[in-house]
Protein backbone atom coordinates (compact mmCIF):
# COMPACT_ATOMS: atom_id res chain seq x y z
CA UNK A 1 0.00 0.00 0.00
CA UNK A 2 3.01 2.29 0.14
CA UNK A 3 2.73 3.37 -3.49
CA UNK A 4 -1.02 4.24 -3.31
CA UNK A 5 -0.47 6.15 -0.06
CA UNK A 6 2.48 8.03 -1.56
CA UNK A 7 0.46 8.92 -4.66
CA UNK A 8 -2.45 10.08 -2.51
CA UNK A 9 -0.15 12.29 -0.42
CA UNK A 10 1.26 13.78 -3.63
CA UNK A 11 -2.30 14.56 -4.76
CA UNK A 12 -3.11 16.25 -1.44
CA UNK A 13 0.07 18.31 -1.57
CA UNK A 14 -0.70 19.22 -5.18
CA UNK A 15 -4.12 20.58 -4.20
CA UNK A 16 -2.64 22.61 -1.35
CA UNK A 17 0.09 24.13 -3.53
CA UNK A 18 -2.37 24.84 -6.33
CA UNK A 19 -4.57 26.81 -3.95
CA UNK A 20 -1.57 28.86 -2.85
CA UNK A 21 -0.73 29.98 -6.40
CA UNK A 22 -4.00 29.70 -8.37
CA UNK A 23 -5.15 32.87 -10.18
CA UNK A 24 -8.74 32.00 -9.22
CA UNK A 25 -10.43 32.75 -5.92
CA UNK A 26 -13.17 31.52 -3.61
CA UNK A 27 -16.07 29.69 -5.24
CA UNK A 28 -19.63 31.03 -4.98
CA UNK A 29 -20.81 27.95 -3.04
CA UNK A 30 -17.88 28.14 -0.63
CA UNK A 31 -19.11 31.55 0.54
CA UNK A 32 -22.40 29.95 1.59
CA UNK A 33 -20.78 27.10 3.51
CA UNK A 34 -18.48 29.49 5.36
CA UNK A 35 -21.49 31.65 6.22
CA UNK A 36 -23.36 28.60 7.50
CA UNK A 37 -20.55 28.13 9.99
CA UNK A 38 -20.94 31.74 11.13
CA UNK A 39 -24.67 31.17 11.62
CA UNK A 40 -24.42 27.64 13.01
CA UNK A 41 -27.52 26.35 14.78
CA UNK A 42 -26.72 22.65 14.94
CA UNK A 43 -30.23 21.31 15.43
CA UNK A 44 -32.12 23.86 13.38
CA UNK A 45 -30.50 24.23 9.97
CA UNK A 46 -32.12 23.79 6.57
CA UNK A 47 -28.99 22.02 5.30
CA UNK A 48 -27.02 19.12 6.86
CA UNK A 49 -24.58 20.87 9.22
CA UNK A 50 -21.36 18.87 8.72
CA UNK A 51 -19.99 21.42 6.25
CA UNK A 52 -20.74 24.28 8.67
CA UNK A 53 -19.01 22.49 11.55
CA UNK A 54 -16.01 21.79 9.34
CA UNK A 55 -15.91 25.41 8.16
CA UNK A 56 -15.64 26.62 11.75
CA UNK A 57 -12.96 24.07 12.63
CA UNK A 58 -10.80 24.91 9.60
CA UNK A 59 -11.06 28.66 10.08
CA UNK A 60 -10.22 28.37 13.77
CA UNK A 61 -7.13 26.30 13.00
CA UNK A 62 -5.85 27.81 9.76
CA UNK A 63 -7.70 31.05 8.97
CA UNK A 64 -9.32 32.19 5.73
CA UNK A 65 -6.59 31.57 3.16
CA UNK A 66 -7.80 29.69 0.11
CA UNK A 67 -5.55 26.67 0.75
CA UNK A 68 -6.85 26.50 4.32
CA UNK A 69 -10.49 26.65 3.27
CA UNK A 70 -9.93 23.71 0.92
CA UNK A 71 -7.52 21.66 3.04
CA UNK A 72 -10.12 19.21 4.38
CA UNK A 73 -11.42 18.65 0.85
CA UNK A 74 -7.91 17.82 -0.35
CA UNK A 75 -7.47 15.34 2.49
CA UNK A 76 -10.82 13.73 1.69
CA UNK A 77 -9.76 13.47 -1.94
CA UNK A 78 -6.55 11.75 -0.85
CA UNK A 79 -8.58 9.31 1.26
CA UNK A 80 -10.70 8.45 -1.80
CA UNK A 81 -7.55 7.65 -3.79
CA UNK A 82 -6.29 5.31 -1.07
CA UNK A 83 -9.78 3.79 -0.76
CA UNK A 84 -9.63 2.53 -4.33
CA UNK A 85 -6.49 0.54 -3.48
CA UNK A 86 -8.02 -0.66 -0.20
CA UNK A 87 -11.03 -1.95 -2.15
CA UNK A 88 -8.69 -3.90 -4.43
CA UNK A 89 -6.88 -5.39 -1.45
CA UNK A 90 -10.11 -6.38 0.32
CA UNK A 91 -11.50 -7.97 -2.85
CA UNK A 92 -8.22 -9.85 -3.29
CA UNK A 93 -9.00 -11.46 0.09
CA UNK A 94 -5.52 -10.68 1.42
CA UNK A 95 -3.88 -12.84 -1.21
CA UNK A 96 -0.50 -11.87 -2.58
CA UNK A 97 -1.54 -9.65 -5.47
CA UNK A 98 0.57 -8.07 -8.20
CA UNK A 99 1.53 -4.50 -7.35
CA UNK A 100 -0.41 -3.21 -10.35
CA UNK A 101 -3.64 -4.48 -8.72
CA UNK A 102 -3.30 -1.58 -6.28
CA UNK A 103 -1.66 0.96 -8.58
CA UNK A 104 -4.19 0.78 -11.44
CA UNK A 105 -7.25 1.76 -9.31
CA UNK A 106 -5.13 4.41 -7.59
CA UNK A 107 -4.32 6.01 -10.95
CA UNK A 108 -7.97 5.77 -11.98
CA UNK A 109 -9.07 7.60 -8.83
CA UNK A 110 -6.34 10.22 -9.22
CA UNK A 111 -7.27 11.06 -12.82
CA UNK A 112 -11.08 10.78 -12.76
CA UNK A 113 -12.35 14.37 -13.23
CA UNK A 114 -15.41 13.65 -11.09
CA UNK A 115 -13.14 12.88 -8.11
CA UNK A 116 -10.40 15.37 -8.95
CA UNK A 117 -12.33 18.64 -8.98
CA UNK A 118 -14.44 18.12 -5.80
CA UNK A 119 -11.21 17.55 -3.86
CA UNK A 120 -10.24 21.12 -4.76
CA UNK A 121 -13.47 22.78 -3.59
CA UNK A 122 -14.88 23.28 -0.10
CA UNK A 123 -18.27 21.73 -0.78
CA UNK A 124 -20.14 18.74 0.67
CA UNK A 125 -19.55 16.78 -2.57
CA UNK A 126 -16.13 15.30 -1.77
CA UNK A 127 -17.18 14.37 1.78
CA UNK A 128 -20.35 12.76 0.44
CA UNK A 129 -18.13 10.74 -1.90
CA UNK A 130 -15.98 9.68 1.03
CA UNK A 131 -18.88 8.49 3.21
CA UNK A 132 -20.44 6.47 0.35
CA UNK A 133 -17.05 4.87 -0.29
CA UNK A 134 -16.42 4.04 3.37
CA UNK A 135 -19.89 2.51 3.71
CA UNK A 136 -19.25 0.23 0.72
CA UNK A 137 -15.76 -0.66 1.99
CA UNK A 138 -17.19 -1.63 5.37
CA UNK A 139 -19.78 -3.82 3.62
CA UNK A 140 -16.98 -5.48 1.64
CA UNK A 141 -15.07 -6.08 4.87
CA UNK A 142 -18.13 -7.65 6.46
CA UNK A 143 -18.03 -10.33 3.75
CA UNK A 144 -14.26 -10.61 3.43
CA UNK A 145 -13.74 -11.19 7.16
CA UNK A 146 -17.09 -12.91 7.74
CA UNK A 147 -17.57 -10.58 10.69
CA UNK A 148 -20.98 -8.96 11.15
CA UNK A 149 -19.47 -6.35 13.47
CA UNK A 150 -18.39 -4.47 10.32
CA UNK A 151 -21.99 -3.27 10.16
CA UNK A 152 -20.90 -0.72 12.76
CA UNK A 153 -18.59 0.77 10.13
CA UNK A 154 -21.46 0.86 7.63
CA UNK A 155 -23.64 2.66 10.16
CA UNK A 156 -20.98 5.23 11.05
CA UNK A 157 -20.28 6.03 7.39
CA UNK A 158 -23.98 6.38 6.60
CA UNK A 159 -24.44 8.53 9.72
CA UNK A 160 -21.72 10.98 8.72
CA UNK A 161 -23.17 10.88 5.20
CA UNK A 162 -26.54 11.91 6.60
CA UNK A 163 -24.83 14.69 8.53
CA UNK A 164 -23.22 15.85 5.26
CA UNK A 165 -25.75 15.44 2.45
CA UNK A 166 -29.20 13.92 2.27
CA UNK A 167 -28.25 12.16 -0.97
CA UNK A 168 -26.72 9.44 1.23
CA UNK A 169 -30.23 8.00 0.99
CA UNK A 170 -29.44 6.75 -2.53
CA UNK A 171 -26.68 4.40 -1.42
CA UNK A 172 -28.50 3.64 1.84
CA UNK A 173 -31.48 2.31 -0.08
CA UNK A 174 -29.10 0.52 -2.44
CA UNK A 175 -27.45 -1.27 0.49
CA UNK A 176 -30.83 -2.33 1.88
CA UNK A 177 -31.83 -3.80 -1.49
CA UNK A 178 -28.43 -5.44 -1.87
CA UNK A 179 -28.76 -7.11 1.52
CA UNK A 180 -32.32 -8.28 0.88
CA UNK A 181 -31.39 -9.69 -2.52
CA UNK A 182 -28.40 -11.72 -1.32
CA UNK A 183 -27.54 -14.18 1.49
CA UNK A 184 -26.46 -11.20 3.60
CA UNK A 185 -30.13 -10.90 4.57
CA UNK A 186 -29.39 -13.45 7.28
CA UNK A 187 -27.64 -10.61 9.12
CA UNK A 188 -31.04 -9.03 9.65
CA UNK A 189 -31.68 -11.71 12.28
CA UNK A 190 -28.71 -10.42 14.28
CA UNK A 191 -28.36 -7.16 16.17
CA UNK A 192 -25.60 -5.69 14.00
CA UNK A 193 -27.52 -4.12 11.07
CA UNK A 194 -30.06 -2.66 13.48
CA UNK A 195 -27.30 -1.25 15.66
CA UNK A 196 -25.81 0.24 12.48
CA UNK A 197 -29.16 1.87 11.70
CA UNK A 198 -29.33 3.33 15.22
CA UNK A 199 -25.77 4.69 14.94
CA UNK A 200 -26.54 6.27 11.56
CA UNK A 201 -29.65 7.98 12.94
CA UNK A 202 -27.84 9.24 16.05
CA UNK A 203 -24.92 10.71 14.08
CA UNK A 204 -27.24 12.19 11.46
CA UNK A 205 -29.81 13.43 13.99
CA UNK A 206 -28.98 17.15 13.53
CA UNK A 207 -29.82 16.90 9.82
CA UNK A 208 -33.15 15.21 10.54
CA UNK A 209 -33.92 17.63 13.35
CA UNK A 210 -33.42 20.63 11.06
CA UNK A 211 -35.73 19.16 8.46
CA UNK A 212 -38.49 18.44 10.98
CA UNK A 213 -38.25 21.76 12.83
CA UNK A 214 -38.12 23.82 9.62
CA UNK A 215 -40.95 21.94 7.90
CA UNK A 216 -38.82 19.90 5.51
CA UNK A 217 -36.94 22.52 3.48
CA UNK A 218 -35.51 19.70 1.37
CA UNK A 219 -38.88 19.53 -0.40
CA UNK A 220 -38.71 23.05 -1.84
CA UNK A 221 -34.97 22.70 -2.47
CA UNK A 222 -35.59 19.59 -4.59
CA UNK A 223 -38.53 21.28 -6.31
CA UNK A 224 -36.28 24.20 -7.13
CA UNK A 225 -33.61 21.88 -8.49
CA UNK A 226 -36.08 19.92 -10.61
CA UNK A 227 -37.60 23.09 -12.04
CA UNK A 228 -34.24 24.68 -12.81
CA UNK A 229 -31.04 22.73 -13.31
CA UNK A 230 -32.67 19.35 -13.97
CA UNK A 231 -35.46 20.48 -16.29
CA UNK A 232 -33.41 19.92 -19.45
CA UNK A 233 -32.15 16.48 -18.47
CA UNK A 234 -33.43 13.14 -19.69
CA UNK A 235 -33.55 9.84 -17.84
CA UNK A 236 -30.55 8.65 -19.86
CA UNK A 237 -28.37 11.73 -19.31
CA UNK A 238 -26.99 10.39 -16.03
CA UNK A 239 -25.56 7.24 -17.62
CA UNK A 240 -24.42 9.06 -20.78
CA UNK A 241 -22.26 11.43 -18.69
CA UNK A 242 -20.38 8.72 -16.80
CA UNK A 243 -17.54 8.11 -19.33
CA UNK A 244 -16.69 11.82 -19.18
CA UNK A 245 -16.98 11.86 -15.39
CA UNK A 246 -14.68 8.90 -14.78
CA UNK A 247 -12.54 9.18 -17.90
CA UNK A 248 -12.98 6.68 -20.75
CA UNK A 249 -10.47 4.12 -19.44
CA UNK A 250 -11.57 4.62 -15.84
CA UNK A 251 -15.19 4.09 -16.85
CA UNK A 252 -14.35 0.81 -18.60
CA UNK A 253 -12.42 -0.29 -15.51
CA UNK A 254 -15.38 0.64 -13.30
CA UNK A 255 -17.85 -1.26 -15.48
CA UNK A 256 -15.59 -4.29 -15.34
CA UNK A 257 -15.59 -3.87 -11.57
CA UNK A 258 -19.39 -3.67 -11.42
CA UNK A 259 -19.65 -6.85 -13.51
CA UNK A 260 -17.17 -8.55 -11.15
CA UNK A 261 -19.17 -7.57 -8.06
CA UNK A 262 -22.49 -8.70 -9.51
CA UNK A 263 -21.08 -11.96 -10.85
CA UNK A 264 -19.34 -13.07 -7.64
CA UNK A 265 -21.87 -14.08 -5.00
CA UNK A 266 -19.54 -13.00 -2.19
CA UNK A 267 -19.65 -9.36 -3.25
CA UNK A 268 -23.03 -9.21 -4.96
CA UNK A 269 -24.66 -7.10 -2.23
CA UNK A 270 -22.24 -4.26 -3.00
CA UNK A 271 -22.80 -4.62 -6.75
CA UNK A 272 -26.57 -4.50 -6.28
CA UNK A 273 -26.23 -1.46 -3.99
CA UNK A 274 -24.27 0.38 -6.70
CA UNK A 275 -26.70 -0.63 -9.44
CA UNK A 276 -29.79 0.38 -7.45
CA UNK A 277 -28.33 3.77 -6.49
CA UNK A 278 -27.48 4.51 -10.14
CA UNK A 279 -30.87 3.37 -11.38
CA UNK A 280 -32.64 5.58 -8.86
CA UNK A 281 -30.45 8.56 -9.71
CA UNK A 282 -31.05 8.01 -13.42
CA UNK A 283 -34.82 7.85 -12.96
CA UNK A 284 -34.63 11.06 -10.92
CA UNK A 285 -32.69 12.73 -13.80
CA UNK A 286 -29.84 13.35 -11.42
CA UNK A 287 -26.63 15.05 -12.44
CA UNK A 288 -23.86 12.72 -13.51
CA UNK A 289 -21.61 13.48 -10.54
CA UNK A 290 -24.28 12.40 -8.05
CA UNK A 291 -23.28 8.77 -8.64
CA UNK A 292 -19.51 9.32 -8.50
CA UNK A 293 -19.01 8.10 -4.90
CA UNK A 294 -19.13 4.48 -6.09
CA UNK A 295 -16.11 4.83 -8.37
CA UNK A 296 -13.28 4.16 -5.87
CA UNK A 297 -14.76 0.76 -5.02
CA UNK A 298 -15.55 -0.01 -8.68
CA UNK A 299 -11.99 0.90 -9.70
CA UNK A 300 -10.63 -1.51 -7.11
CA UNK A 301 -13.03 -4.23 -8.21
CA UNK A 302 -12.10 -3.70 -11.85
CA UNK A 303 -8.40 -4.15 -11.08
CA UNK A 304 -9.10 -7.41 -9.25
CA UNK A 305 -11.23 -8.62 -12.16
CA UNK A 306 -8.28 -8.06 -14.51
CA UNK A 307 -6.25 -10.60 -12.53
CA UNK A 308 -8.42 -13.37 -13.95
CA UNK A 309 -7.43 -12.42 -17.50
CA UNK A 310 -4.62 -14.33 -19.25
CA UNK A 311 -1.16 -13.16 -18.21
CA UNK A 312 -0.11 -12.55 -21.80
CA UNK A 313 -3.01 -10.11 -22.11
CA UNK A 314 -2.58 -8.24 -18.83
CA UNK A 315 1.17 -8.00 -19.37
CA UNK A 316 0.64 -5.33 -22.01
CA UNK A 317 -2.94 -4.21 -21.26
CA UNK A 318 -2.30 -3.03 -17.70
CA UNK A 319 0.70 -0.79 -18.48
CA UNK A 320 -1.12 0.55 -21.54
CA UNK A 321 -4.25 1.36 -19.53
CA UNK A 322 -2.17 3.03 -16.80
CA UNK A 323 -0.29 5.10 -19.37
CA UNK A 324 -3.49 6.19 -21.12
CA UNK A 325 -5.12 7.18 -17.82
CA UNK A 326 -2.07 9.18 -16.80
CA UNK A 327 -1.83 10.87 -20.20
CA UNK A 328 -5.53 11.75 -20.31
CA UNK A 329 -5.29 13.01 -16.75
CA UNK A 330 -2.56 15.43 -17.76
CA UNK A 331 -4.53 16.54 -20.82
CA UNK A 332 -7.73 17.35 -18.91
CA UNK A 333 -5.98 18.81 -15.85
CA UNK A 334 -6.24 22.49 -16.97
CA UNK A 335 -10.04 22.15 -17.36
CA UNK A 336 -10.43 20.02 -14.23
CA UNK A 337 -8.46 22.27 -11.88
CA UNK A 338 -7.89 26.08 -11.90
CA UNK A 339 -4.23 25.95 -12.89
CA UNK A 340 -4.04 28.50 -15.71
CA UNK A 341 -5.43 32.03 -15.80
CA UNK A 342 -8.95 32.66 -17.16
CA UNK A 343 -7.88 33.59 -20.69
CA UNK A 344 -5.45 30.67 -20.98
CA UNK A 345 -8.02 28.24 -19.59
CA UNK A 346 -10.67 29.45 -22.03
CA UNK A 347 -8.27 29.12 -24.96
CA UNK A 348 -7.22 25.64 -23.84
CA UNK A 349 -10.83 24.47 -23.42
CA UNK A 350 -11.67 25.79 -26.90
CA UNK A 351 -8.70 23.98 -28.46
CA UNK A 352 -9.57 20.80 -26.60
CA UNK A 353 -13.16 21.00 -27.87
CA UNK A 354 -14.69 19.94 -24.56
CA UNK A 355 -17.90 21.95 -24.86
CA UNK A 356 -19.70 19.92 -22.19
CA UNK A 357 -17.13 20.97 -19.61
CA UNK A 358 -17.98 24.64 -20.20
CA UNK A 359 -21.76 24.26 -20.29
CA UNK A 360 -23.63 25.72 -17.30
CA UNK A 361 -26.27 24.02 -15.18
CA UNK A 362 -28.93 25.85 -17.20
CA UNK A 363 -27.52 24.83 -20.58
CA UNK A 364 -25.76 28.03 -21.64
CA UNK A 365 -22.20 27.95 -22.96
CA UNK A 366 -19.33 29.73 -21.22
CA UNK A 367 -15.69 30.18 -22.22
CA UNK A 368 -14.73 28.62 -18.86
CA UNK A 369 -16.06 25.68 -16.84
CA UNK A 370 -18.82 27.04 -14.62
CA UNK A 371 -16.94 26.18 -11.43
CA UNK A 372 -14.05 28.33 -12.67
CA UNK A 373 -16.36 31.18 -13.67
CA UNK A 374 -17.82 31.03 -10.16
CA UNK A 375 -14.40 31.76 -8.67
CA UNK A 376 -13.90 35.18 -10.27
CA UNK A 377 -14.92 38.78 -9.67
CA UNK A 378 -16.24 38.53 -6.13
CA UNK A 379 -13.87 40.85 -4.29
CA UNK A 380 -14.47 43.57 -6.89
CA UNK A 381 -18.17 43.41 -6.04
CA UNK A 382 -17.41 43.68 -2.32
CA UNK A 383 -15.13 46.67 -2.95
CA UNK A 384 -17.83 48.44 -5.00
CA UNK A 385 -20.43 47.86 -2.28
CA UNK A 386 -17.96 49.17 0.31
CA UNK A 387 -17.54 52.40 -1.65
CA UNK A 388 -21.28 52.95 -1.67
CA UNK A 389 -21.49 52.09 2.02
CA UNK A 390 -18.80 54.63 2.89
CA UNK A 391 -20.64 57.25 0.83
CA UNK A 392 -23.53 57.12 3.32
CA UNK A 393 -23.58 59.69 6.07
CA UNK A 394 -22.77 58.45 9.58
CA UNK A 395 -26.45 58.79 10.50
CA UNK A 396 -27.52 56.72 7.48
CA UNK A 397 -24.97 54.02 8.22
CA UNK A 398 -26.42 53.75 11.71
CA UNK A 399 -29.80 52.65 10.36
CA UNK A 400 -28.82 51.12 7.01
CA UNK A 401 -29.15 47.43 6.18
CA UNK A 402 -26.80 45.67 3.79
CA UNK A 403 -28.63 43.09 1.67
CA UNK A 404 -28.08 40.74 -1.27
CA UNK A 405 -30.32 38.88 -3.68
CA UNK A 406 -28.53 35.51 -3.76
CA UNK A 407 -26.53 33.32 -1.45
CA UNK A 408 -23.43 33.98 -3.56
CA UNK A 409 -23.74 37.76 -3.25
CA UNK A 410 -24.63 37.52 0.43
CA UNK A 411 -21.78 35.14 1.11
CA UNK A 412 -19.14 37.24 -0.62
CA UNK A 413 -20.19 40.29 1.40
CA UNK A 414 -19.93 38.29 4.63
CA UNK A 415 -16.53 36.88 3.62
CA UNK A 416 -14.92 40.10 2.39
CA UNK A 417 -16.99 42.42 4.57
CA UNK A 418 -14.70 42.58 7.62
CA UNK A 419 -11.71 43.75 5.57
CA UNK A 420 -13.86 46.49 3.98
CA UNK A 421 -15.66 47.55 7.15
CA UNK A 422 -19.06 46.21 6.09
CA UNK A 423 -21.74 44.97 8.49
CA UNK A 424 -23.38 41.56 8.36
CA UNK A 425 -25.57 41.07 5.33
CA UNK A 426 -29.21 39.93 5.24
CA UNK A 427 -30.78 38.02 2.39
CA UNK A 428 -33.97 36.17 1.60
CA UNK A 429 -32.10 33.72 -0.64
CA UNK A 430 -32.24 30.06 0.37
CA UNK A 431 -30.41 29.25 3.58
CA UNK A 432 -29.78 32.95 4.26
CA UNK A 433 -33.48 33.52 4.88
CA UNK A 434 -33.26 31.27 7.92
CA UNK A 435 -30.50 33.48 9.35
CA UNK A 436 -33.15 36.19 9.81
CA UNK A 437 -33.55 39.92 9.01
CA UNK A 438 -31.50 41.34 11.87
CA UNK A 439 -32.70 44.09 14.19
CA UNK A 440 -32.77 47.18 11.91
CA UNK A 441 -35.97 48.38 10.24
CA UNK A 442 -34.41 48.87 6.84
CA UNK A 443 -34.91 52.64 6.64
CA UNK A 444 -31.96 52.62 4.24
CA UNK A 445 -31.21 49.52 2.21
CA UNK A 446 -28.05 48.93 0.17
CA UNK A 447 -28.56 45.78 -1.86
CA UNK A 448 -26.21 43.88 -4.16
CA UNK A 449 -27.65 42.05 -7.15
CA UNK A 450 -31.21 43.38 -7.22
CA UNK A 451 -32.38 46.09 -9.66
CA UNK A 452 -34.27 48.99 -8.06
CA UNK A 453 -37.52 48.39 -9.94
CA UNK A 454 -38.03 45.05 -8.22
CA UNK A 455 -37.80 46.68 -4.78
CA UNK A 456 -40.19 49.58 -5.17
CA UNK A 457 -43.08 47.60 -3.71
CA UNK A 458 -41.69 47.07 -0.21
CA UNK A 459 -39.76 50.40 -0.27
CA UNK A 460 -41.13 53.79 -1.28
CA UNK A 461 -38.03 54.96 -3.15
CA UNK A 462 -35.31 52.94 -4.89
CA UNK A 463 -32.58 53.92 -7.30
CA UNK A 464 -29.59 52.36 -9.01
CA UNK A 465 -26.24 53.39 -7.53
CA UNK A 466 -23.93 51.58 -9.98
CA UNK A 467 -23.27 48.28 -11.67
CA UNK A 468 -20.29 46.01 -11.27
CA UNK A 469 -19.53 42.87 -13.21
CA UNK A 470 -17.22 40.11 -14.30
CA UNK A 471 -16.87 39.36 -18.01
CA UNK A 472 -15.77 35.77 -17.26
CA UNK A 473 -18.74 35.00 -15.06
CA UNK A 474 -22.10 33.40 -15.74
CA UNK A 475 -24.65 35.64 -17.43
CA UNK A 476 -26.15 37.06 -14.24
CA UNK A 477 -22.71 38.09 -12.94
CA UNK A 478 -21.66 40.17 -15.94
CA UNK A 479 -23.72 43.22 -14.98
CA UNK A 480 -24.63 43.24 -11.29
CA UNK A 481 -26.63 46.18 -9.91
CA UNK A 482 -26.04 47.86 -6.58
CA UNK A 483 -29.24 49.62 -5.51
CA UNK A 484 -30.35 51.89 -2.70
CA UNK A 485 -33.84 51.96 -1.21
CA UNK A 486 -35.36 54.32 1.36
CA UNK A 487 -38.53 54.48 3.43
CA UNK A 488 -39.79 50.90 3.85
CA UNK A 489 -43.57 50.60 3.87
CA UNK A 490 -43.23 48.42 6.96
CA UNK A 491 -40.29 47.23 9.08
CA UNK A 492 -38.05 44.64 7.48
CA UNK A 493 -38.93 42.21 10.25
CA UNK A 494 -42.63 42.43 9.38
CA UNK A 495 -42.09 41.80 5.67
CA UNK A 496 -39.54 38.99 6.22
CA UNK A 497 -42.06 36.09 6.09
CA UNK A 498 -43.01 37.17 2.56
CA UNK A 499 -39.41 36.56 1.43
CA UNK A 500 -39.50 32.91 2.55
CA UNK A 501 -37.72 30.80 -0.09
CA UNK A 502 -40.58 28.34 -0.47
CA UNK A 503 -42.94 31.21 -1.36
CA UNK A 504 -40.72 32.82 -3.99
CA UNK A 505 -40.62 30.07 -6.56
Amino acid sequence: MRVPVALALCAVLGHVLLNVVTPFGVHRDEFLYLAMGDHLRLWRMDFPPFIALLANAQRALFGDALWAIRLASALAGGALIVSSAIAARVLSRDEAAPRWTLIVPTLAAMTAPVLLRPANLFQPVVFDQLWWTLALLALLQRTSRDDARWWIGVGMALGFGLLTKLSIAFIGVGIVVGVLATPLRRDLFTRWPWLALLIALVIGAPSLSGQVLLDWPVTWQMRDLAAGQLTRRSVFAFVAEQPLMAGPVGFLLAMLGLWFLLRDGRWRAVGVAVLVSWLWLSLQKGKGYYGAPVYPVLFGAGAVALRAWPLRLTRWLVPAAAAVMAALGVVVLPVALPILGPAATAAYAARLGVSESTRTNTGTQLPLPQDFADMLGWEAQAAAVAEEWRALSPAERGVAVLAANSYGHAGLLDYYGPRYGLPRVVSGAGSYWYFGPGSKRGDVLIVLGEPPESLTGPWARCRLLRTVGNSWGVEEERVVPISRCDAPREPLQAMWPRFAPWLNR
